[in-house]
């Protein structure tokens, strides 16, 4: 393949769709998968954990909010980690604390012991998914980035569905120890996979070429042309001012473009919380108040936990035609609308329809927010800044079960999901008024170029 400039961000951008591309985006997804599936574990698991263990009502919150705490300090050191030594060596470190952490909590005596247990393994599991964003984010040609980074968080979400299957299927169970154990057993064997298929995952060039690596960048770049189509025989040149990522400090954050993303990211993460991770984690307990039994409570949110993998893959077709932000604007506003049609109804038909509804249109919200929150950030300190923003929703899911478990219990799942849905509404209006543009859009058309314009030329030199 002819080149015909030497910035590799900008040949990246330029780039065919590889057989390398695609063995990437496989890896990261079933990575990704056994993170999700980790994530749910306590929420799927809560009423069945609760019994084993004898956990009272006033203490199932800490049981819930434990690992998401863990999730909000790995969040930020793990990612500004990968700022420093690199996007794979931070990606690997995750995948081995969460995956070690999960499976000694699959052999806890106790509540406290899992409780322990959960809020180290969630030092590696609030980390894994802001640091792909970025990963992928910077791997990707800037002309299919967010479909393929859709497609990725298709397979991650298939673990919903499946996670819901298996607890109904062996909460009831005893095989050598107890289902629920085993469920916490196979939710740790993620990393083991992804270490047997390291090899095949690069480091990020663009990450490279900030931190002046590049010969390094070069080498990877060229192992991506070897494996283009044949027919794609030339990359073409960039326009003209083409901007190369550098080193810029972490105070860029807060110039003035950058400070009304920030605040735009802080208060979006605080608030999708309760919307996405509201249902995921509450829903056997929202159905258990509604008088259900622990068996049909799991098959219900089973059910419901199918409009994951289906809004994932119905993200695919739109996140490159409709501008990212105002497709987690849309979604939001059903997700407002079904919850509060999910509390409401007693009818199991409607239950799982409603449910089902919700979680389709939460996973185009998610794909959404995924790809658009790792596009405004320069590369050089983009995983400091996306781990730190994502790390305020899982202290809010920490939080969550302390605001939302009490409404629930003293008011009914319809007022809980009315909270949610005002939770929703001030997200909308939050990305509609401060979010940037940024579908199809070259990463640094987005960022590096805005820092020029503000700090000059010689910024990072």
């Amino acid at each position: 393949m002819v080149l015909s400039t030497p910035m590799v961000a900008a040949r990246l951008n330029q780039m065919p769709l590889t057989r390398w591309h695609k063995r990437i985006a496989v890896i990261v997804g079933i990575s990704l998968f056994f993170d999700l599936f980790d994530i749910y574990l306590s929420g799927v698991l809560g009423t069945v954990l609760t019994g084993a263990f004898h956990i009272p009502k006033s203490e199932q919150a800490l049981l819930l909010s434990s690992a998401f705490l863990g999730m909000f300090i790995g969040s930020i050191g793990f990612n500004a980690l990968a700022d420093r030594v690199g996007r794979k060596a931070a990606f690997l470190g995750i995948l081995s604390t969460y995956s070690v952490f999960t499976f000694i909590a699959a052999f806890s005596p106790n509540a406290a012991f899992l409780i322990v247990f959960r809020f180290l393994a969630g030092l590696g599991i609030g980390a894994l998914l802001p640091l792909c964003d970025v990963y992928l984010s910077e791997i990707f040609p800037a002309h299919n980035r967010g479909r393929i980074m859709a497609w990725t968080y298709t397979l991650e979400f298939c673990a919903t569905p499946v996670e819901g299957f298996l607890a109904r299927a062996l909460v009831t169970t005893h095989f050598l120890m107890a289902g629920w154990r085993w469920l916490f057993v196979i939710g740790s064997i993620g990393a083991i996979i992804v270490w047997a298929m390291q090899r095949h995952l690069p480091e990020s060039p663009r990450w490279l070429e900030s931190a002046g690596r590049h010969q390094d960048a070069e080498r990877i770049l060229a192992r991506f042309l070897e494996e283009a189509p044949s027919s794609a025989t030339q990359v073409k040149g960039p326009t003209a001012n083409v901007v190369e990522p550098k080193r810029v400090p972490l105070g860029t954050l807060f110039t003035p473009t950058y400070a009304k993303r920030t605040i735009m990211l802080w208060i979006f993460q605080i608030l999708q919380t309760f919307g996405y991770y509201g249902f995921g984690t509450l829903v056997p307990l929202v159905l258990a108040s509604k008088g259900l039994t622990i068996t049909t409570s799991l098959t219900y949110a089973a059910v419901s936990f199918i409009g994951y993998p289906i809004g994932s893959l119905l993200s695919v077709p739109i996140v490159e035609r409709i501008e990212r932000k105002w497709i987690v604007v849309g979604a939001a506003f059903c997700m407002a609308v079904f919850g509060i049609l999910f509390g409401m109804t007693a009818q199991p038909a409607l239950i799982m329809l409603f449910g089902f509804l919700y979680t389709l249109s939460s996973n185009i919200f998610s794909n959404g927010y995924h790809i658009f929150q790792a596009e405004i950030y320069p590369t050089a300190v983009r995983a400091t800044a996306v781990g730190t923003a994502y790390s305020l929703s899982r202290l809010m899911s920490g939080l969550m079960p302390f605001i939302l478990l009490p409404v629930l219990h003293a008011h009914g799942a319809t007022a809980m999901f009315s909270v949610v849905a005002g939770a929703m509404v001030l997200l909308m209006i939050d990305v509609g008024a401060l979010g940037p543009k940024t579908t199809g859009r070259a990463l640094e058309d987005v960022n590096e170029r805005v820092i020029v314009q503000e700090q000059g030329p010689n910024v990072g030199m």
